[in-house]
């Protein structure tokens, strides 16, 4: 076999190792077979068939990178602020309507890399009415529903690699009501480029305090096609659920790590990576008398290893 053939051959099976992301939640180890099993009954994933169609570089626009942003939360190398931080707002005059559209964050911070809430808000609405016209066309899935309805929890510039050019924009939002949804959207030259969504609760009743999102890795990890070869800096973010137990969260990524935001029974870290890593964050839960009462390294169903 050739050189040119064997990496050929690698780059396949590297595509369909990692980037199946973009059509199912990414493969797990045998211990969290038993959760997964549960909660994939419940779960819908759908995405844009241009993630993995589009293979010629997309300009970026809007969304695009943006080489830093205003305050520490674009430039620190910790997870955002601690959940006690005060969200900055913008006093209106009174008497004022309540403003339209999905809520914002808990904190600021959770606005990274100099993304403003009407660009995150923007790129929700996009991917909101993509579901919508792949469920027109015979895509599998439930509307949606109306971008009014969600919460921004996390924005953060997202990395192209080999299989799908070009940097852009992650928004992470979620919805309790009238139905549990949290999604992943991609948006890249100003468009939505794809999405990842979760329907339904991936607590189950012998869950930890603390529980990981499955299906998150894609704001932490660059392609398995960039393994051994990522863009530095490299902006990352991390979501999970914790149950009304828990005061604290920590999540050391690199090295490196901070307190995580808790915003309405989400944690949301994030950070900038400066080296190459080959183990996923670690996370720690505490209660209210600083008790840990979760470590990541103890949860047989979190998968330690990239």
């Amino acid at each position: 076999m050739s050189a040119e053939e064997r990496d050929f051959e690698e780059q396949l099976r590297e595509l369909l190792s990692e980037d199946a992301y973009t059509i199912r939640p990414s493969p797990v180890p045998y211990p969290q077979i038993r959760r997964q099993g549960v909660v994939e009954r419940r779960r819908r994933v759908a995405v844009a068939g241009a993630v993995l169609a589009t293979l010629a570089a997309v300009p970026v626009g809007a969304f695009a990178a943006g080489g830093g942003g205003t305050g520490t939360a674009d430039t620190a190398t910790t997870p955002t602020a601690s959940a006690s931080a005060t969200p900055t707002s913008t006093p209106t005059p009174s008497p004022s309507p309540t403003p339209s559209g999905p809520a914002g964050p808990a904190t600021a911070g959770q606005l990274r890399d100099g993304i403003t809430r009407e660009q995150a808000v923007e790129g929700l609405d996009k991917c909101l009415a993509l579901q919508r016209q792949n469920i027109a066309q015979g895509s599998h899935g439930e509307d949606p529903g109306k971008a009014d309805d969600y919460r921004i929890i996390l924005a953060v510039n997202s990395t192209g690699d080999r299989n799908s050019p070009g940097d852009g924009v992650f928004v992470v939002a979620v919805q309790e009501k009238p139905k549990e949804i949290r999604l992943i959207c991609n948006i890249k030259g100003g468009e939505a480029s794809g999405y990842n969504i979760s329907v339904g609760d991936d607590r189950q009743p012998d869950s930890p305090p603390v529980v990981p999102d499955m299906n998150g890795n894609k704001l932490y990890q660059q392609s398995f096609l960039n393994k051994g070869n990522w863009k530095l800096p490299f902006s990352w973010g991390f979501i999970g659920t914790v149950d009304p137990t828990v005061a604290k969260v920590t999540v050391s990524y690199g090295g490196v790590g901070g307190e995580a935001v808790l915003d309405h029974g989400w944690f949301v870290a994030s950070g900038t990576l400066t080296q190459q890593v080959t183990r996923n964050p670690h996370i720690k839960g505490y209660d209210k008398g600083g008790k840990l009462i979760y470590d990541s390294d103890d949860d047989k169903t979190y998968q330690q290893v990239q």
